[in-house]
């Protein structure tokens, strides 16, 4: 399986966020399920406000439980 180009561009978003120290830790709410989860989140500014796109979601388990490394 490749990795689409959208899930790179996310991955480079994240890495200069990370940079830069606009990232932040945020609880949202997932639109199916409706419950709370932890999102990693880019920190931007627009105006006078904050602005943050979440980037990438937070494991509530152990990832190594829940995923197959690639070999």
């Amino acid at each position: 399986m490749s990795i689409k180009k959208e899930y790179k561009i996310n991955f480079d978003t994240l890495k200069k966020a990370c940079a830069n120290g606009d990232l932040a830790l945020l609880e949202c709410t997932d639109v199916i399920t409706g419950k709370p989860v932890i999102a990693i989140c880019a920190v931007g500014r627009e105006n006078d406000s904050y602005v943050f796109s979440p980037i990438a979601k937070m494991f509530d388990g152990n990832p190594s439980e829940e995923l197959v490394s690639p070999k």
